[in-house]
């Protein structure tokens, strides 16, 4: 086996395959039965992970869409409610961007703000588009979507 060949295995570039997995699994005593039998308890771990965050995502964005509802769309709502909406529409999602660094802007946009989006399309449908502004809704929408997709030039940090 080349030495390039064992360099991109090594650094993740490549997925032994065939020939190489079985040099590779005779050099190291292994056998590829065992490999493959890892392989696939950790595809099965990978999708029972996926479910759990696919559920954790679907509360925590049913619970953000709660919290502003109450806070604007609240036909008793104050302005001190609305204001601390709009502060919300803010600090909430710059925490969320710090504990997700790594993670794609878009992929962060659709994950913690779908919620909110299909609740301000829902809420549209009931309330005139005049009253989404006023309400604060609207810009509480673009405060959240802004910070997430922009989140990480907003709490770069310098190395």
């Amino acid at each position: 086996m080349n030495l390039r060949t064992i360099q991109r295995i090594e650094n993740n570039v490549t997925i032994p395959r065939g020939k190489s997995l079985n040099l590779i699994c005779s050099v190291l005593d292994l056998r590829l039965e065992d490999i493959i039998e890892h392989e696939v308890i950790n595809t099965k771990k990978t999708l029972a992970l996926r479910i759990i965050n696919g559920g954790f995502l679907t509360i925590l964005n049913f619970v953000l869409v709660v919290i502003f509802g109450y806070l604007i769309i609240d036909s008793e709502a104050s302005i001190n409610s609305k204001f601390g909406a709009i502060l919300l529409s803010f600090f909430v999602p710059v925490f969320i961007v710090f504990k997700t660094l790594r993670m794609n802007r878009t992929e962060r946009m659709l994950k913690f703000g779908l919620g909110l989006c299909i609740y301000t399309v829902v809420i549209s449908t009931k309330i005139s588009f005049p009253s989404l502004i006023i309400t604060g809704l609207l810009p509480s929408l673009i405060i959240v979507l802004g910070t997430l997709f922009y989140g990480n030039e907003l709490v770069r940090i310098k190395e």
